[in-house]
């Protein structure tokens, strides 16, 4: 269970792997130049949203997308360790197939040495409980298959891919619902 309390969400910028479609995981892969321009642009729509709290995965592409934000709202960033992108254990950094990930989220199979949807679902909901206890609005910066995770937790659906460096704003009132910062309903 997830706390009832609205956010900010925001996938970490583009990585080579990303582009690659590769599954990075736990691997630390860092931003390519297309994610760095594309955290300096989500700082930028960030501004003027009263973000009080920022809180981001210790893995570098997420950090750095964060203290992009950081830095344009005058705001320090706290790492969080439940916020890190799953392990897919034998498939990270090999091209991510669907059949594999599908198998995953829906919980019928879990690679070899590879954390299972359930227990990222479990671990999102803790990271997420630890990052709502800082002042709020909090931006949390965190990966995709995090989010996915996440959005299962919150009752929505989880066969969406999160694009990168997208601001999210999550609302729990009355029930969970995701606005992009454009205004688009995802």
């Amino acid at each position: 269970m997830i706390p009832a309390r609205a956010f900010w969400f925001l996938r970490h910028g583009e990585t080579d792997w990303n582009a690659d479609g590769r599954s990075q995981g736990r691997t630390d892969v860092p931003l390519n130049p297309t994610g760095v321009a594309q955290a300096a642009s989500a700082a930028q729509l960030l501004r003027g949203r009263g973000i009080a709290s920022i809180v981001s995965s210790p893995l570098s592409r997420a950090r750095d997308t964060a203290e992009a934000a950081g830095k344009v709202l005058g705001l320090p960033v706290t790492l969080i360790d439940d916020l890190q992108e799953v392990s897919f254990g034998v498939h990270e950094g090999t091209i991510q197939h669907a059949a594999w990930f599908t198998a995953w989220i829906s919980g019928e199979a879990t690679p070899e040495d590879a954390e299972s949807f359930a227990e990222l679902r479990t671990r999102a909901a803790k990271g997420l409980t630890e990052a709502l206890v800082h002042p709020a609005p909090v931006l949390v910066v965190a990966h995709g298959a995090w989010f996915r995770a996440l959005r299962a937790e919150m009752g929505l659906p989880i066969d969406v891919r999160t694009p990168n460096a997208l601001p999210i704003f999550c609302d729990p009132n009355p029930t969970w619902s995701l606005t992009a910062a454009e205004g688009v309903t995802i």
